[in-house]
């Protein structure tokens, strides 16, 4: 498949891809009615994507976020730790506000493969947070700033032996795993091989086979659910795969925000080279994840890209390359990048308007930019969507709700191309408030 697929140009890429999408292999839905507004949907979002005109404009939950179990009034814990019960909560969910789209059960957990091996990036419901609290990053220099030649030199070597054991703390004996590629001739093999006779590195692998079991069980189920609402209710994934800016896998989870701030000043050719060399690691990790799912869609939230954050002259030397790199290489192996803009990109907007991106192959998703403005930078260009601001879902009426949709179809969405969703992830709302927007795309975008 692979082989064959190499040859395709990207556009027909796309198109074989989407025909999975459209008719998912080996699921088997309730009944015909069903399964015909299965279809519908996702050709609805098809259309979107490539700038047409679809019958009516797709509405999409985006990040539902603990929402569902605010709404079910179940703890947020329970999403951590509980499959059965994030089962019921997502099925209810789905069926009371029936957007055109789904998200996965498995975006929530497993709390349980964390606790095991002491994951240290987060802090979550159930663990060093509130049982009714969400996530919180844990912001650190998780690769100090002597390392970019180690990144650099072999990525997956630096993870192993110095990324993993400090994010893991059931991984930290893992920075005494050899070197693999010691591994020429036999007089060599011993020394390689010692290592794992290590108690405490046999420990963590113990410790990581049991998380790997919780978490195979966990993502089984979660298949389960996903599966079950598709084939009954008719939703479909909007995300197959997803994938980062390299700046942000940088600055977010590998520097931390300070870190990446002052490498910028202190050593820019370090920081751009790292960039560069994730590029590829980045759009490999988008379209395997595209792939696997059947669906054709990588998101990529960008976190650090944002008005306020840097400068446009910085924005253009330090975040836009390797971005674009990555939207192009998805783009060539026919899948379609949608970015999930956080904060405002009204500075931005002239600067990711760019034609080396072919028309009709991106999608974004913003959160607090001026959307008159979007549409006309992006019209005939790119699909694009959101700006429902959440505080409007939280606070205002249905009416206020429905006025706003409907003034924002009346602005940007008469030429196709657009997606109506909330701009930021959903973890407070009205359900009458959410009903409401739900239920005016439907209507007033036909």
């Amino acid at each position: 498949m692979d082989e064959h697929r190499q040859q395709l140009s990207p556009a027909e890429k796309f198109l074989e891809r989407a025909q999975q999408w459209i008719a998912p292999p080996g699921l088997q839905f309730a009944n015909a009615e069903i399964e015909q507004a299965y279809r519908r949907r996702v050709q609805m979002l098809i259309d979107a994507i490539q700038l047409r005109r679809p019958e009516r404009v797709p509405v999409h939950i985006g990040a539902a976020g603990f929402y569902p179990f605010v709404y079910a009034n179940v703890l947020h814990r329970d999403a951590m730790y509980n499959y059965a019960t994030v089962g019921r909560v997502m099925r209810k969910f789905w069926e009371d506000f029936m957007p055109d789209t789904m998200s996965s059960a498995a975006a929530y957990g497993p709390g349980t493969t964390f606790d095991i091996l002491d994951y240290k990036l987060y802090r979550w419901p159930g663990h060093e947070m509130p049982d009714n609290q969400s996530f919180q990053y844990v912001e650190g220099e998780y690769m100090r700033d002597d390392e970019y030649d180690a990144l650099i030199q072999d990525p997956t070597d630096f993870f192993l032996h110095k990324y993993l054991p400090r994010i893991f703390g059931a991984l930290a004996p893992w920075d005494k795993l050899p070197k693999f590629t010691d591994i020429l001739e036999l007089p060599v093999t011993g020394g390689c091989i010692v290592p794992f006779g290590i108690a405490a590195l046999q420990e963590s692998y113990k410790k990581l086979m049991a998380a790997g079991q919780v978490a195979a069980e966990w993502v089984q189920a979660c298949a389960a659910i996903d599966s079950d609402v598709q084939a009954t209710l008719g939703l479909c994934r909007f995300a197959g795969g997803f994938s980062k800016a390299p700046f942000d896998i940088i600055g977010d989870t590998l520097r931390g925000t300070r870190g990446v701030i002052l490498d910028k000043f202190r050593r820019p050719k370090k920081l751009l080279a790292a960039m560069e060399r994730l590029v590829p690691i980045a759009i490999e990790m988008g379209v395997r994840g595209a792939t696997a799912r059947k669906v054709p869609v990588v998101s990529i939230p960008l976190h650090k890209g944002a008005d306020g954050f840097m400068s446009n002259a910085d924005f253009k030397t330090f975040y836009w390359p390797t971005l674009k790199a990555v939207l192009l290489g998805l783009v060539h192996e026919g899948v379609v990048p949608y970015l999930f803009v956080e904060g405002s990109y009204n500075q931005r907007l002239d600067l990711v308007l760019d034609r080396d991106i072919p028309a009709g192959t991106t999608v974004w998703v913003f959160d607090q930019s001026e959307m008159k403005e979007v549409k006309k930078r992006f019209n005939g260009w790119s699909c694009f969507g959101g700006n429902v601001p959440a505080s409007l879902l939280e606070t205002g009426t249905p009416g206020a709700v429905s006025d706003y949709v409907k003034q924002l179809l009346d602005e940007v969405a008469q030429d196709g191309g657009f997606i109506l969703a909330p701009g930021a992830v959903l973890d407070r709302a009205r359900p009458e408030n959410l009903q409401a927007m739900i239920e005016t795309g439907k209507s007033y975008g036909i």
